[in-house]
């Protein structure tokens, strides 16, 4: 099931927002070019290419429809189709950015400092992360995967090996312990860590179930075939709606905790 730019973009300005907080905290770079990991469709890649119209940026994105969404307004940014998970740089990045995406690789321990090593001297890697895994949205979508007629579909998804990107695996996001001691040998310059926890006011009918499926639900629903996909989604459905009532002005108020970190090497 292919990203679908208009569904994640469905609460542009939650999803979005996180992304220019980041940014905010990046300050002077090293000669060199930027590029944004996961980009998308390219909000945050052009807000990057605004910043430093000096720079060769470029927004990388393994969806041809996110870049295709990208392509449609005109910018500088040179838009790549490519696995983050064997890129590598054409040179030496002065910075390497990436929001909202790096949850879905495994392997952080090898990942982050291989990214370090793709920056110049003095070159800043940015990266803000969910670390949301334990809210009732992510919970909820665990448990009743593990349940009902699907769950036999849907248990390579919980393998921390599969070959398909999910959030059902176990920990995809490490604690900021878990970076520091991971990047402050690599990192000359120092390490910007911290936590924020949004509460973002939803608007809509079955908000959570249709911001979840923007991200989360993608691979779970591509699993099952159309049926088990409608019963599936009716179990679920119902429980994020016990678990995230809608106020009576029409407002679901969905927490959602963030991890970002800025290191300069």
């Amino acid at each position: 099931m292919p990203w679908n730019p208009d569904q994640y973009l469905r609460f542009a300005d939650e999803r979005l927002r996180p992304g220019f907080d980041l940014l905010a905290r990046v300050d002077d770079l090293p000669p060199g070019p930027i590029f944004d990991l996961g980009c998308g469709s390219g909000q945050h890649s052009r807000a990057i290419a605004a910043r430093w119209p000096e720079r060769e940026v470029s927004g990388i994105d393994n969806s041809p429809a996110m870049l295709a969404e990208a392509a449609k307004s005109e910018s500088p940014v040179r838009w790549v189709e490519a696995d983050i998970a064997q890129w590598h740089a054409h040179s030496k990045a002065a910075l390497i950015y990436s929001n909202a995406t790096l949850h879905w690789l495994i392997g952080h321990a090898a990942l982050f400092p291989r990214l370090v090593g793709e920056l110049a001297r003095g070159g800043v890697l940015a990266v803000q992360m969910p670390r949301n895994f334990d809210n009732p949205s992510q919970s909820l979508l665990r448990s009743t995967a593990r349940e009902g007629p699907w769950a036999a579909r849907l248990a390579p998804l919980f393998n921390a090996a599969s070959a398909v990107p999910s959030m059902l695996r176990p920990d995809p996001v490490g604690t900021p312990e878990f970076y520091f001691e991971l990047l402050a040998p690599l990192a000359a310059g120092g390490i910007d860590l911290w936590e924020s926890e949004y509460v973002h006011q939803l608007r809509g009918e079955d908000a959570v179930l249709e911001w979840m499926r923007g991200t989360a639900l993608r691979p779970v629903l591509e699993a099952l075939d159309a049926a088990l996909r409608e019963e599936f989604l009716t179990v679920y459905r119902a429980r994020l709606r016990a678990a995230f009532p809608r106020r009576a002005d029409g407002i679901t108020l969905l927490h959602f905790r963030r991890l970002f970190l800025v290191a300069r090497i």
